[in-house]
Parts: structure tokens; sequence; C-alpha cells
């Protein structure tokens, strides 16, 4: 490696031709970045004091030592953001500079210098040569021919966000030549017999993007395989996987997507800021390397189709496509992996069309019902990272529904009495999903959907507080409390496209008016037309009638209980056979007999799923598996927390790690508790280790 201090023109002027390699990224520097750059140069020009301003460093690939004749191209590793970003910027001067203002400053200078070889033919033409889009639009550009229609959009926007810039200059081009010629790199010149590209791409951290996991990913797959062969692999499946996720979305979504293709592959769940560390362990993995580059890149590819299909609305088949629109507006990223798997499944032909929509629905209704249901969402990932693992893909859409009715008590399928009690009394106005409910509820069953975005939300008892005298007559004496308690509840909703004509009008003139209830074709407001007088009881009525309608729409697994208990895994005896008189630290009478009695029931009260079991050498309390270990002893109760300890919060300083240290129960953290008064900090602690059960300890990953 041999770096060097450099004036970006002069590094560009006598530079033959940078190429940007197929494996890096596209251009990608938004407004933001490009108008830093602009203020950036006017004001080096505009202030004498300011000799130089460092823009960054472009680290690149000779083939042996730098020499100025040298006529190979440049491969960029680093810095074209910058390359890129600055060539537009003088592209767009060059349009408008008449003669030349500041000495090296004209148009043809300019261009001959830093746009063009004026001597060479062919791409050999141009200073810097992008990849596939990028490079027609750049080329198109400094040509100054018309830009291709399906172009680059960043190239696009950021060189008409720099020609408006220089207009606005009004001709005083002065400062922004100046701040030009003060711009400074470092050269970085890499030897390919001496240094590893890779590991100098994966250290750098410069003034432009920071690399995103797609990045190092792609630069990782396609940096050390000979060209022909990195050509072969990216014209056959990464190009094409990066137009379907779509110019902007592919910076957008390939992270995400990444990630949730590791966890169907491993079952674990990569960290969001370590996906592109997870992707290497994989592709190290025996059977993976095994298989090969190109098998990985070609399974990748198909994951990402899937992926585009579901969650950017790519997919063809109508019915599909209306599922996955309804899972995106439940924003449940969290299914993905499970997902994936199964539409691998469907593609394949291992799972039949039907059964993937009703396992589609299937998923849905669970998301759906435990959000009405208000079940904390933190054991999501764990849940659907794993379920895949217990699918019979003999009998697939049978044991994805056992899987789902087995799953226990914070991770539950709701019942439908749970569902339909939540249902009716829940404020379902101002639920984030409030068009997404009302959608499904009218277009159940529909073969024509209705668009009930055209639409808006009308609240039949109106939500003035000041309700006119009409209102109140109807509602009866104690109006003010049914208001409150029914106001934003599913009874009292429905969709109309005549809210600003009901405004706050008796119902009476709501259901027959033109346009009343009466006359709608919208399923939701079936059997307003009949309804007499609108107090608490017509309100209740609705809402009974619409959570049945709701159990079929988002309907619950329906299996028999002879199928069902086929998958329900084979109880172990847990009995352990040992009680509290095996403790003889906690014998009536004992000190700490008293302080376990108290601490006892608050452990059980934790949660619903908590439950005591007592061995020979400590009392455990569970919920999937150990929370948190008791072992009585003369002056303390030893509680064993099954956690990490870095994770453990604790101000008070009460607990000690005893990582790798040989010890009765579970679990890298011990408390001691000695007095009754310390039993609710205690609870605290024990609390962050029950929660993170629940949560998977992934809550920081999401």
């Amino acid at each position: 490696m041999k770096a060097t201090e450099a004036s970006l023109l002069q590094f560009l002027k006598k530079s033959p031709q940078f190429v940007i390699p197929i494996y890096q990224r596209t251009y990608s520097w938004s407004d933001k970045e490009c108008r830093q750059l602009w203020a950036d140069v006017l004001r080096a020009g505009r202030d004498e004091a300011i000799s130089a301003h460092f823009v960054g460093s472009v680290v690149y690939v000779e083939q042996g030592l730098y020499q100025v004749s040298s006529q190979s191209p440049l491969l960029v590793i680093d810095g074209q953001q910058r390359l890129t970003s600055v060539t537009l910027l003088l592209e767009a001067l060059s349009r408008h500079l008449d003669g030349e203002l500041v000495e090296g400053f004209s148009a043809k200078k300019l261009r001959n210098y830093y746009l063009l070889n004026p001597l060479e033919d062919g791409d050999k033409a141009y200073k810097l040569l992008l990849t596939q889009t990028d490079r027609d639009s750049l080329t198109a550009l400094v040509e100054q021919r018309p830009l291709p229609s399906d172009g680059s959009l960043r190239i696009a926007q950021n060189f008409e966000l720099f020609e408006g810039l220089v207009v606005g200059l009004k001709g005083d081009l002065a400062p922004l030549c100046h701040g030009l010629s003060k711009l400074v790199v470092v050269d970085v010149a890499l030897n390919r017999e001496q240094d590893n590209p890779q590991l100098i791409f994966e250290s750098m951290n410069s003034t432009g993007r920071e690399l995103s996991q797609a990045d190092l990913i792609r630069n990782y797959v396609l940096m050390g395989l000979e060209p022909t062969h990195q050509a072969k692999l990216y014209e056959q499946h990464w190009r094409p996987m990066e137009r379907g996720f779509g110019q902007e979305g592919y910076g957008a979504y390939f992270d995400a997507f990444m990630r949730h293709y590791l966890t169907v592959k491993t079952g674990d769940i990569p960290n969001v800021r370590a996906v592109y560390e997870a992707f290497k362990a994989y592709d190290r993995r025996e059977d993976v390397a095994a298989a090969g580059v190109d098998a990985l890149v070609a399974d990748v590819r198909a994951y990402a189709g899937y992926y585009c299909a579901m969650a950017l609305g790519r997919e063809t088949d109508k019915a599909l496509a209306e599922a996955f629109q309804d899972l995106r507006d439940l924003k449940v990223d969290v299914a993905y992996p499970l997902l994936l798997e199964l539409y691998h499944d469907y593609a394949t032909e291992v799972l039949a069309r039907d059964d993937f929509l009703r396992a589609l629905r299937l998923i849905e209704s669970y998301v759906f019902r435990r959000a009405i249901c208000a079940i904390p969402t933190n054991s999501l990932n764990k849940t659907f990272s794993t379920i895949g693992r217990s699918l019979k893909k003999d009998r697939y859409l049978e044991s994805l529904q056992a899987s789902l009715l087995l799953l226990p008590s914070y991770r539950r399928f709701p019942s439908d009495e749970e569902f339909q009690r939540e249902l009716m009394g829940r404020d379902l106005y101002n639920q984030p999903r409030r068009s997404y409910w009302l959608r499904r509820l009218e277009n159940d069953g529909r073969k024509e959907r209705v668009f009930v975005d055209e639409y808006t939300v009308e609240h039949i008892m109106p939500q003035n507080a000041n309700l006119p005298d009409a209102w109140r007559q109807e509602l009866g004496p104690d109006w003010e409390q049914v208001h409150a308690a029914k106001l934003h509840t599913v009874g009292n909703l429905t969709l109309t496209g005549y809210n600003s004509e009901y405004s706050d009008r008796p119902f009476a003139e709501k259901r027959d008016m033109p346009g009343g209830f009466k006359h709608s074709p919208l399923r939701l407001n079936q059997g307003l037309g009949s309804v007499t007088r609108w107090d608490e009881a017509a309100i209740d009525a609705r809402a009974v009638q619409l959570a049945e309608l709701a159990v079929k729409v988002w309907r619950q697994p329906m299996l028999e209980v002879s199928v069902l208990a086929a998958y329900r895994p084979q109880a172990t005896a847990t009995a352990s056979g040992y009680s509290l008189d095996d403790h003889p630290q906690l014998a009536p009478g004992r000190p700490m007999r008293a302080l376990f009695d108290m601490l006892r029931p608050q452990l059980l009260a934790l949660d619903a799923n908590v439950g005591e079991e007592i061995r020979k050498l400590y009392i455990a309390y569970k919920a999937e598996t150990n929370v948190v270990d008791i072992v009585p002893q003369a002056n303390r109760l030893r509680l064993s927390l099954n956690m990490p300890f870095p994770e453990l919060w604790d101000p008070r300083g009460l607990a000690r790690d005893v990582t790798n240290l040989g010890r009765w129960g579970n679990g890298d953290v011990e408390v001691g508790l000695k007095t009754t008064e310390d039993i609710p900090y205690v609870l605290g602690l024990v609390r962050q280790a029950l929660e993170r059960q629940l949560g998977n300890g992934i809550e920081g990953a999401a």
C-alpha cells in the first residue's frame, strides 16, 4: 500500500481512468451529502485563509507500482461516491463557464482534464466508468446527451441539484472554481500482490456514506473471484436481484432481507448491525462451502425474489398479492423468516398454492388477534424464527395450525372468546391498524374489493364532546358515560363517503338522508337502516354482530382434539419427588422460611406461565425454562437469575457475576436476599430475567 496526499483535480488529471468494479454498490449519495459537498467547496473558495479542504480517500488497485504514464484503469475500492459527485459538479460547472474565469477553469479544460480522455475511444474515453445503470447515465451527461429513460435516479437528481446551485450563483463562479482547486484527497494505491482489498474495504470508515451490510456482502461474494467468474455471477444473479428490489429498494431493504434469509438458514436471528458477519459465518459452514459460491448466490437470489414478492408488492398472483398487502399493513416484519420458508416451499411445489394462501391468512389472524388482545409482541421474533422447525412438510398446513395452537400463554393464539371480548371493548379508532381492519371486515369474501381509502371513518354517535340535545335524548340519562365508554369502539364505527354531510346530525337523519346508512352499499352499514334508536344497546348489538364477523375473517385454526394431541410434545415427568421438607433451611421456624413464604407468591404472580418446581438442591421458577432458582441458606436466600450478567440493570449493585463459577442453579447472575425490605427490588431484577425470556433476549436486535 502507498498513500500520499494529493490535489483532487490534479489526481483526476494525471490518472488515466477510474473504473468502479461490478461488485461495488451503485452511486448512493443523497441531496444531503451533495449539499454538504457544495457548502464545503464554497466555504473553501470564499475564505483565503483555507488553503485546502480534505474530502476523504480514494483507494484503488493497480497492477504494479503507480506510474503516471500507465494507461491501465484504476479499480476503485473506496471513493466512488466522492469521485462521482465531484464529476457531476464539474459537468454542471462546465456548462455555465464562459471563457477561463479562473486559471485552469474553462469548459474545455474541465472536460478534457477531468471528465474525458479526448484521445481515447470507446469506454476509455471517460475518466470515470461507473457500473450498470449508473454508467449509462454518467456517460450521457459528460457527452451532453439526453439521459436514458431507465437511467440512474440518483445521477439525474444530483446533477440537477448541482446545476441548479451553479445557476443560483448568478455568474459569480470564481469562489466555486477556487474551492474545487482546494479539494484534497489521500491517494491510496494498493498492490494486488501485497494488499488484501477485501480486508481494507471492510475496515474503511470514510467521510462518505457508511457501508451497508449489503455493500459488504456483495463485495465479499464477488471481490475475490476471477473477473470472468465475477461478471457471470453478477450478470446472472446479483444484478437481476438488484433490479428486483429497484434502485431505491435495494439500498432500503436488502439488509433486512438478508437478516431474514440468514434466520431461515441458520435458525438464529443476527443482530441488525452484524448481518455481514453472520453471512460470512454461514458462507464458511461446511455444507455451504462445499456447494460453492454459485449455489449460494443463486439461492440468495431466489429468496430475494420471494421477499420482493411479499414485502415490496411484486407478487403477480392476485389472491396472494392481497394477502401480502394485508400482512404489510400489519407491519409484521418479524414474520418474514417463516414467510420466506413458506414461499420457498410454495415455489418448489412442496406447499400447494391454496394451502400457502390459507397459511398466510392464518399468520395474519395470529398477529392481528394478538394485537387486539394487547399481548406483548416481544416474543414474536423468536416465535417466527423457530416455528418452521416444527413443520411436517407432508402435512404442511395441519402442522402449522397445530404449532400455532400449541404456543404457550404469552405466545398464544387468542381464542374466539378472548378475541371477541377484546374487539368489542377496545378503542379501535385510535388503533394504528384502523384502515386495515375496516378494509378486511368490508372486503372479506368479496371478489371485487372496496377501496376503503376513498371513504372516511364515521362515528355514528358523534365525537363532539358537546353533544346536541337530540343525541343526549337518544342516548338517555347516562349519555355522558355512554359517550365516553362507547365512542371509539367497533360498534360505533363505520365507513362513509358523506362524513361532512352527516356531521352531528341525529341518527335518524344520518340513516334516512340521501347517501345515508339506509342506502349505503357498504357491508359495514348493513342493518343500520332498520335500527330505530342509536343508544348503548344498539352500539353493543352492532359490536356483537361485527365481532361474530371478525372471528370468521381472522379465523382460529380448527383441528380435531385427537389430531392436536398427536402434535403435543410428550409430557415429561416434572414431579421431582421433592418438597420443602427436603430443604432444612426452610423448616418451619427457621429465619429464611418466613422470607421465602413472602417471596414465593410474588414470584408466581409475575406471569401466569410461571410455575414452581422443587428440586433436591434448589427451588426453580420457570416460564418456558428456568427464570430464577432459589438456594436456601442459613442467613439468606441465594437466587440465580437465568440471564447474562452484562444485561442486568442493577443500580444498587446487589447482584454479582458468577459466569463460569460452579454453583447450584441456572444462570450467570447471583443475588443474595436477606431482608423483606429488599423483596421489591429483587423482584425487579427477577422480572428482567423473565422479560428477557419472554422476549427471547433479542429486543435490541430488531
